[in-house]
C-alpha cells in the first residue's frame, strides 16, 4: 500500500497547533481546514490531466484540467473537519458520508448511515483523519468499493503503525496521504503521541 507522509513545514506547524491540547474548538477547526489544504495536495500530485482549448485575453491555447471527477466521502463525524477545503479546492466535488462511530471497549466500528454519489470512473477521496487501528477506514473503503469506486485515496490526519499495517492488509491498492505516523496505540485505541479525539475536538463535545 502507498503512502505518503506530508513533509511541509506548515503541514508540521499545523499539525502541532492540532497536537496541542490547549487548542480551542474554534482554532483547531481553523488549523484543521489549512492542513486539509496540504493533504489534498499531496493526494492529487499525480492526477491524470486532459487538454482542452481556452482562450485566453491574448490568444487560443492549451489548458490542463483533471482527467477524473472526484468525490469526497467524508467518514463521519471528524471527516467534517476537512470536508470544507476539498469544496474549496474543488468546487465541482460530490460529495458522499459514511457514518460511523467506535465502539470504545472493542474498538470495532459500527455503521448508522451511508450516502454516496456515483462512484464509477471517479477519483474518490475519503476523509478519515485518524487512522488508528483501521477498523473505520477499513469499513469505509469497503463501503466505496462496493459503490463502484475503483481510484481510491484516504487523506488521515494522524495515522498509528497499527492502521497502516491493516490498511496494507485489507486494501493494498488504496493510497494514503497523512501528515504523520504516530508511534502506537494505547491501551485504549487511541494514538500516541496523537491529537486525542479529532470529532470531540473539533465539535466541543469533549
Amino acid at each position: 500500500m502507498p503512502i505518503t507522509v506530508a513533509n511541509h513545514p506548515l503541514s508540521h506547524h499545523y499539525l502541532s497547533i492540532l497536537r496541542d491540547r490547549s487548542t480551542d474548538p474554534q482554532e483547531f477547526r481553523h488549523t484543521s481546514r489549512r492542513l486539509a489544504y496540504i493533504l489534498l495536495m499531496e493526494a492529487t500530485a499525480e492526477a491524470t490531466l486532459e487538454e482542452y482549448g481556452l482562450e485566453t485575453p491574448l490568444i487560443h491555447t492549451t489548458g490542463l484540467r483533471l482527467a477524473r471527477p472526484v468525490v469526497a466521502v467524508a467518514v463521519l463525524r471528524a471527516g467534517l473537519g476537512l470536508i470544507d477545503a476539498v469544496i474549496d479546492m474543488l468546487p465541482d466535488v460530490a460529495v458522499g458520508y459514511a457514518g460511523v462511530q467506535r465502539d470504545e471497549e472493542t474498538a470495532r466500528p459500527m455503521e448508522y448511515y451511508t450516502k454516496f454519489p456515483a462512484m464509477e470512473g471517479r477519483l474518490v477521496l475519503v476523509l478519515e483523519p485518524m487512522l488508528a487501528t483501521g477498523g473505520s477506514l477499513a469499513w469505509a473503503v469497503e463501503r466505496v468499493k462496493a459503490a463502484g469506486a475503483e481510484h481510491i485515496i484516504a487523506l488521515c490526519v494522524v495515522a498509528s503503525p497499527e492502521g497502516v499495517e491493516r490498511m496494507n492488509t485489507e486494501h493494498p491498492d488504496v493510497k494514503v496521504v497523512t501528515a504523520a505516523v504516530d508511534s502506537h496505540l494505547n491501551d485504549h485505541f487511541y494514538i500516541v503521541p496523537g491529537l486525542g479525539d479529532m470529532g470531540d475536538r473539533l465539535f466541543a463535545t469533549l
